[in-house]
């Protein structure tokens, strides 16, 4: 069990994924916003249990996504509105930016990429799920014909069908999408 790294305890984990080689990146949110831009994004190598902070000035990190190629972290940053991207270099990120800004009550929430590289992303107030290319430029958008909070995403293992949560209503929707979901290192 791992309750805080060094003598820090955690704000409030929230989001996760696994690299291809098994390391855990996950978000620790806690109440951070733009208020209080403290939130992290941490990795745990799971062969030798190093803990590395990569991130610790997000507004609110939420969902998290590694891009096809394993060269760069996509990161939700809720109250921001925003979705970061951060260049994966040695065992760190560098110059991290925004790599799509978005509006609304809320801001994304959950993430998933496809084998073409393209990012998927849940926004929870804008009644669905954004599909973003390598350059940023939205593709493809997937409208929540119920709610407006759609939360988490992903992609049904081998296949093009999207997943996504609708945390207003409590609804599970699915979409088809052009291509299929990255293999996630648990189906790999």
């Amino acid at each position: 069990m791992l309750g805080h790294r060094h003598s820090e305890s955690f704000k409030g984990v929230n989001d996760l994924t696994f690299d291809a080689r098994g390391r855990l990146w996950f978000t620790d949110q806690g109440q951070s916003g733009l208020h209080d831009p403290t939130g992290r994004v941490l990795r745990l190598d799971t062969a030798d249990g190093r803990l590395d902070v990569l991130l610790s000035n997000a507004p609110s990190p939420n969902g998290l996504a590694l891009d096809a190629h394993g060269a760069a972290l996509y990161l939700a940053v809720t109250r921001a509105s925003a979705v970061w991207r951060a260049p994966l270099v040695g065992q760190g990120v560098s110059k991290v930016g925004q790599f799509q800004g978005f509006f609304g009550a809320s801001g994304p929430d959950g993430l998933a990429v496809d084998v073409d590289n393209r990012l998927v992303v849940g926004h929870a107030s804008l009644r669905g799920a954004f599909v973003l290319n390598a350059l940023g430029e939205i593709t493809h958008y997937v409208r929540s014909p119920v709610g407006a909070t759609v939360t988490n995403v992903a992609f049904r293992p081998g296949t093009r069908t999207l997943v996504l949560v609708e945390s207003q209503t409590g609804t599970v929707l699915e979409a088809d999408l052009p291509a299929a979901g990255l293999p996630l290192f648990s189906h790999s």
